[in-house]
């Protein structure tokens, strides 16, 4: 198969679940191009990621071999209490990276010619197994497969299922990022190494270290990562995201944003609510930011030759820590599913979808009993359709 006969994939969405599934389709030969709405070059809005073994086989099986440590390790899980005492520990290792070293690794691995920013798709339309994607501007792309990785917004899928929108989950994420020699000696022996979280009522604080910005991950240069989940009733939902440039955004609050009155009270909340090393790490830092907290869950993700990946088809609550796993998983089955050659394209595509569904709803209902277990809430089943 040369260049040009080679299948192709036209990919919406240029973050982690686009760039998960342009690494692994180019793995089985099919050329990709990806087109990111944002005209500007991504950065970390995401903070901390517990690095899963999904994320891993995709990497492997992409050939991408990352010349050092992806992540920072922990060992033990403990848990402090408002005073700051341990009141709870246990050994459960795992390994914690970030946004930008996921991201940099694949996009490193990327042709500059298959990414295409300020693509902002408004329109598609598909027959005889090729799929026709209308940019804003003018741009018009063919391809024989259309991949909706372009997250919970995800215009993709609201041309496919109009119906279907993230719902609020009662609470909101306030996240931060500390760079590692800001804290001091005890309260860096305090979190070195560990887990750390505080159960309180109503909200729950969790830490971990993960690489720098520049993904080093030796001592002295990692950033610590924290994520505060606090109840926020929806009719407050329009004032928390509203801006130092006075817009209010429709379900996050990004670094910078973040106005000082507001940060203020963050900062009170904290020396208030929680241990006193976690307060100190909510004060030192410089941009905190908020996101929500949603459920979305698809009925479907194949429709022909177009398909839904990552959080444009599900969005599992982070208590999960499985919502870059669960794209790179969508992505590796997508991949080894288009590689058969024993039936046509689109019984494949069936095929993969069937794993895919129970997978991603089993995720979405998994992360709302965690939910509502820490934050005292009770919501049944992950939503389909708009209220």
């Amino acid at each position: 198969m040369n260049e040009t006969s080679a299948p192709r994939a036209l990919i919406v969405g240029g973050s982690l679940g686009g760039l998960l599934a342009a690494i692994t389709l180019r793995a089985i030969g099919w050329r990709v191009d990806v087109f990111e709405r944002s005209p500007h070059a991504l950065d970390s809005r995401g903070g901390g990621i517990v690095l899963q073994p999904d994320v891993l086989h995709a990497f492997h099986f992409a050939g991408l071999h990352h010349p050092g440590t992806l992540g920072v390790a922990s060992g033990d899980r403990v848990f402090l209490d408002a005073g700051g005492e341990v009141v709870q520990r246990g050994w459960q290792p795992q390994t914690q990276t970030s946004w930008n070293m996921l991201y940099g690794a694949m996009r490193a691995m990327l042709p500059d010619a298959c990414l295409h920013p300020g693509q902002v798709l408004e329109r598609f339309e598909q027959a005889g197994g090729q799929v026709r994607a209308h940019f804003a501007g003018g741009r018009v792309e063919t391809g024989d497969l259309l991949v909706g990785a372009d997250g919970a917004r995800s215009t993709v899928r609201s041309q496919l299922l109009p119906q279907v929108a993230p719902a609020y989950a009662g609470y909101v994420a306030w996240r931060g990022l500390v760079p590692e020699t800001r804290l001091d000696g005890a309260d860096r022996a305090l979190l070195d190494g560990v887990f750390a979280f505080q159960q309180g009522e109503d909200h729950q604080l969790l830490e971990y270290l993960v690489p720098g910005e520049d993904g080093a991950t030796a001592p002295g240069r990692r950033r610590w990562n924290w994520v505060w989940y606090r109840k926020v009733a929806e009719q407050h939902l329009p004032a928390l995201l509203r801006g130092r440039d006075g817009r209010s955004r429709p379900f996050s609050l990004p670094p910078g944003q973040l106005p000082d009155a507001r940060a203020a009270a963050l900062r009170a909340d904290a020396d208030a609510l929680l241990a006193p090393v976690f307060a100190r790490l909510v004060g030192l830092t410089e941009e905190p930011f908020v996101q929500l907290i949603q459920d979305l869950a698809v009925p479907r993700m194949v429709f022909g030759r177009v398909v839904l990946v990552g959080d444009a088809a599900f969005v599992p609550r982070p208590h999960t820590a499985g919502s870059t796993a669960k794209a790179a998983a969508n992505a590796l089955a997508l991949a080894q599913a288009l590689a058969r050659s024993d039936v046509p394209v689109e019984q494949r595509l069936r095929d993969w979808e069937v794993l895919q569904l129970r997978a991603g709803t089993t995720m979405t209902r998994w992360g709302m009993q965690i939910g509502a277990r820490i934050m005292g809430l009770d919501r049944a089943a992950p939503p389909h359709t708009k209220g």
